[in-house]
């Protein structure tokens, strides 16, 4: 017990920061602050408006977009990593909303981050490098088209329609719409995206998004437009922390929204450290440090009323391209929103619905890479399908639905390709070591086979067809130093194999069992079935050598001259493959 927590506390003081991150900090810390900045102002926006599309407010995304933000910050494994409110996690809350209410939301943020941390416990990080690319690529890209739909309300400028599927909702707010239309929600949401797809192309450096908010502001503010409905009032400040929301009879209902936040948490915010890694030169996170630091931040969010959060894609690139170097940066991002949450609540409770909608449009669009698409349609058949069913199941299911098809889907392709490798061919047997009439008469009454690649579950029973059609001959040679893998299903059917051709009165011999192979092959009892009748052997010579003894035993073949025997080598083996 003393050792089982001495070795818990160990692990948790690793994923703890340390010395070496105040080191970084102090590296240049004038870039890092220039870089917060840039990414506060940026973040504004999106956090506003993934609060208002989770269903909890504005204010919840801008406590998350602090308090979150703060700590992932510093407890994160990434120094270049931006954590706050993201549209993939506001596409999992908005069902969680619409069945357990705000209350539920909160708890399970707070259950997701303890899952967290028994994640980065148990060392769960590095598992993130077995998600397909196809998977990742499929579901951002069938994100981006929730995200965009779950804008169509106030971007049309009517409430938002009851129910937890974006098509359903979505088709609702446009028969509403087709009955009052309102053309001001639409002008100030198309603009705003507008200005931010041409702007990043014209100047990726500017942050059009804020500058788009402001001045759709001040026009709705100065025509006195009362169609473009503002955000409403917000708090000038956090709330004070508590645990008021939860409701200890309510986890068991809440506990598979947990494990689906949880598992969204961890790869998305894995998936955006490893992009950042990848932006830079000399930068790696820690996966499990990485998982820690959202665990913290998710376990404190939701006490301030924040949503659950993860490491954002988005600006994290924002940190990087605008030369952050540490952790620094993005605490900067988390101090300068908590300061306007301070001092500017009321201006930014004017800021119309619209407005956000477009910023949350553009963000969709600007999600989907149309080049990686490409490239990975037209890799293979396989990854193509893989992308589109995971896209479409996104959309039409939910994020964790998509993924766990994404990947069923992926292993059941991987297996069939790798089944595919395996193969089961008949060689001739080696002239070397006999006369031309012995040759004929062992080919007349010996068939070998060599078994090439794996030999499992996904590939064992089509060997066992085709071994078992083998037909008039005396003895079958199993060359099975080529087999790569064996499981017990492979085991399994190489013993049904066997005793089916027993009991047709053929000989089976084996030659060439790996090591590594014999402990599943003893397991399943085939093992022990070729030891009793004395029939493996190290090596194909000897196993035919034992083959011809069998059938001068059997009367088949006259006895071997005794200047014609002589010792096979491993070497000879490998000769004859």
């Amino acid at each position: 017990m003393t050792s089982a927590v001495t070795r818990i506390w160990g692990r948790l003081a690793a994923l703890l920061p340390g010395r070496t991150d105040l080191g970084e900090i102090r590296r240049d810390p004038r870039r890092d602050l220039l870089a917060g900045l840039t990414v506060a102002i940026v973040a504004l926006p999106l956090a506003l408006g993934f609060g208002v599309s989770s269903g909890l407010g504005a204010e919840a995304g801008l406590a998350t977009a602090v308090i979150a933000g703060a700590l992932a910050a510093v407890f994160g494994g990434s120094n270049l990593q931006v954590s706050g409110p993201t549209g993939a996690m506001t596409v999992v809350l908005v069902p969680i909303v619409a069945e357990h209410g705000p209350s539920g939301v909160l708890t399970v943020g707070l259950m997701a981050g303890l899952m967290l941390i028994a994640l980065a416990l148990l060392r769960a990080g590095k598992y993130m490098q077995y998600v397909p690319a196809p998977v990742v690529e499929g579901f951002t890209l069938g994100i981006a088209c929730v995200i965009g739909l779950q804008q169509i309300p106030n971007a049309l400028g009517v409430p938002k329609p009851e129910g937890d599927r974006v098509l359903v909702v979505t088709w609702r707010a446009l028969a509403e719409f087709a009955k009052d239309p309102n053309g001001t929600a639409i002008a100030f949401a198309l603009a705003v995206a507008g200005v931010m797809l041409v702007g990043a192309r014209w100047r990726p450096t500017i942050p059009f998004s804020i500058l788009a908010v402001i001045a759709a502001t001040v026009v709705a503010q100065a025509a006195g437009l009362d169609a473009a409905k503002p955000i409403g009032d917000l708090p000038s400040g956090l709330p004070a922390p508590s645990l008021a929301f939860l409701d200890p009879g309510a986890l068991a209902s809440l506990l598979a929204p947990a494990v689906a936040v949880a598992a969204l948490a961890a790869l998305e915010s894995l998936l955006s450290a490893s992009v950042a890694d990848g932006m830079t030169v000399g930068q790696k996170h820690d996966p499990d440090r990485e998982l820690f630091g959202q665990g913290v931040a998710n376990i404190a969010a939701p006490l301030f009323g924040g949503v659950p959060a993860t490491g954002a894609i988005a600006r994290t690139a924002v940190n990087v391209r605008t030369g952050a170097s540490s952790r620094l940066a993005a605490l900067v991002h988390a101090a300068v929103l908590a300061v306007i949450v301070f001092a500017a609540a009321p201006l930014v409770s004017r800021i119309p619905l619209a407005a956000l909608a477009g910023v949350l449009l553009a963000t969709a669009i600007r999600m989907v890479e149309v080049g990686s698409l490409k490239a990975m349609a037209k890799a293979t058949r396989s990854d193509a399908l893989i992308l589109v069913l995971t896209a479409v199941a996104t959309l039409a299911l939910d994020l964790v639905y998509a993924v766990i098809i994404g990947l069923v889907v992926a292993g059941a392709l991987a297996l069939r390709a790798v089944a595919k490798q395996a193969r089961f061919d008949q060689v001739p047997l080696d002239k070397a070591d006999h006369s031309a009439e012995e040759h004929a008469l062992l080919a007349e009454h010996i068939v070998a086979y060599r078994i090439d690649g794996p030999l499992f579950f996904a590939a064992a029973h089509r060997f066992l067809l085709e071994l078992t059609e083998v037909a008039d001959v005396r003895v079958v040679i199993l060359r099975m130093s080529r087999v790569s893998t064996m499981d017990a299903t492979g085991a399994l059917v190489l013993k049904d194999a066997v005793e089916k051709l027993n009991r047709r009165g053929i000989a089976v011999m084996t030659s060439g069992i790996r090591p590594g192979q014999r402990q599943v092959l003893d397991s399943v009892g085939a093992l022990e079935l070729l030891r009793l009748e004395g029939r493996e052997y190290a090596t194909t010579p000897e196993a035919i050598q034992g083959a011809r003894t069998y059938l001068e035993c059997a009367g088949v073949m006259p006895p071997l001259p005794a200047q014609t025997s002589r010792p096979i080598s491993e070497e000879t083996e490998e000769t004859v493959g």
